[in-house]
């Protein structure tokens, strides 16, 4: 269907500017349930663009953006329609502070710090004051735990985010969920976003989908390299991985990606066991973190990639990845429970959902950009995250 863009109730333009539909050879215009979507192919004559259109778009309310590779002159307009959604923040706010608090203890919990206060005695009043002291000094490891994980979870949902804006998409701001750290160890359930209003065409979808392991896994490098270098070897004694954090009296092994070898070489070379400090267990946490969000799975972002990428081609390697997950589950039990919630979180599909226009392919300038994220699933890839 086509229909005039409109500005605002009054359905003109502000401080004199032409309305938009002067400067379209065609167009049309979809609305859903809070935004309306222009589709249009600009007429030859503005396509530089003209200072005109320049003009009537800097007075549209709303976002815009040029379609490459595509038909020449293809513009893409949105705008909100109906009430503003109001934002919780102070719930958004609430749920991070939470989740930095467990995560902090979860943290401590991994440096070995005694949870229990130290004796307090009113007749050796200097004796208790220099346990408080050491006891307080005990939480920073936590604290820098805390630190670099949330770092990297609030730069994976705000790539996600910002991007969803950048497109005129609903979003919600993120959801953290705190998690008791005995049992969760890492002291956090995950975080995510929603989108409220549907994905116009494959181009925002790849877009959105790997904008958020991309700004996760840039924080996780750094993170895991200061954390580097505050690790240490240790005799390998009867070890199954090349690096290992403990929890109270329990060794827990961390597994290999490519890249964690590669920064083990860099930073600590070869031989022995490597006692992650908890500031390098925390960007090592990033690195799974972004090879389990790029799993070429339905609702993931790895299924938003490769469907931007194939279409529905994504869904041959949906089914292919989530069996895969079943074998793997021999060596690690946890994958078998990644494969129920993701089969869960797609109701029983493994085949990414469609957008508005699923015909309109990626435009070629950011085709470099998916495959470029399918290589970083690769080089994340971890098959036995955890050996106990």
């Amino acid at each position: 269907m086509t229909a005039t863009p409109t500005y605002g109730s009054a359905g003109t333009p502000s401080s004199g500017a032409r309305p938009l539909s002067q400067f379209f050879e065609s167009w049309r215009s979809i609305a859903t349930r809070d935004r309306e979507i222009v589709d249009a192919v600009v007429a030859p004559a503005h396509r530089g663009p003209s200072a005109e259109l320049l003009e009537s778009l800097r007075h549209w309310p709303g976002v815009h953006y040029w379609v490459e590779g595509d038909t020449a002159g293809r513009l893409m307009l949105a705008r909100s329609v109906g009430r503003v959604t109001r934002e919780r923040w102070w719930l958004h706010g609430a749920l991070f502070a939470a989740t930095f608090v467990t995560v902090w203890l979860a943290g401590r919990l991994l440096a070995g710090v005694d949870p229990h206060l130290p004796a307090i005695s009113l007749t050796h009043l200097g004796r208790t004051a220099r346990g408080m002291m050491d006891w307080f000094a005990g939480w920073r490891p936590g604290l820098e735990f805390a630190m670099g994980l949330m770092a990297i979870l609030l730069a994976h949902e705000s790539g996600h985010y910002l991007t969803a804006k950048r497109y005129g998409i609903n979003a919600s701001p993120p959801y953290f969920l705190p998690a008791p750290p005995q049992l969760t160890f890492v002291g956090t359930f995950g975080e995510f976003i929603r989108l409220r209003s549907p994905v116009a065409d494959r181009q925002q979808l790849l877009d959105v989908g790997a904008a958020g392991p991309w700004a996760g896994f840039v924080v996780a490098v750094i993170v895991l390299s200061v954390g580097m270098l505050a690790s240490r070897t240790v005799p390998p004694l009867d070890a199954v991985s090349h690096q290992m954090v403990i929890m109270g009296q329990a060794r827990i092994y961390v597994g290999d990606s490519l890249l964690m070898t590669g920064m083990r070489h860099l930073f600590i070379g070869s031989g022995g066991v490597v006692l992650l400090h908890p500031l390098a267990f925390a960007g090592w946490l990033g690195l799974l973190v972004t090879m389990l969000n790029l799993l070429p799975l339905g609702q993931l972002d790895g299924g938003h990639v490769l469907y931007a990428l194939l279409g529905r081609g994504q869904a041959w390697f949906g089914v292919a990845a989530w069996l895969a997950l079943l074998v793997l589950g021999h060596w690690f039990w946890g994958w078998w429970v990644w494969a129920f919630f993701t089969l869960l979180l797609g109701r029983g599909s493994l085949a990414h959902p469609t957008v508005l226009d699923r015909h309109r392919p990626v435009a070629p300038s950011h085709r470099p950009f998916g495959w470029a994220t399918v290589l970083l699933f690769l080089a994340t890839f971890t098959a036995v995250p955890f050996s106990f």
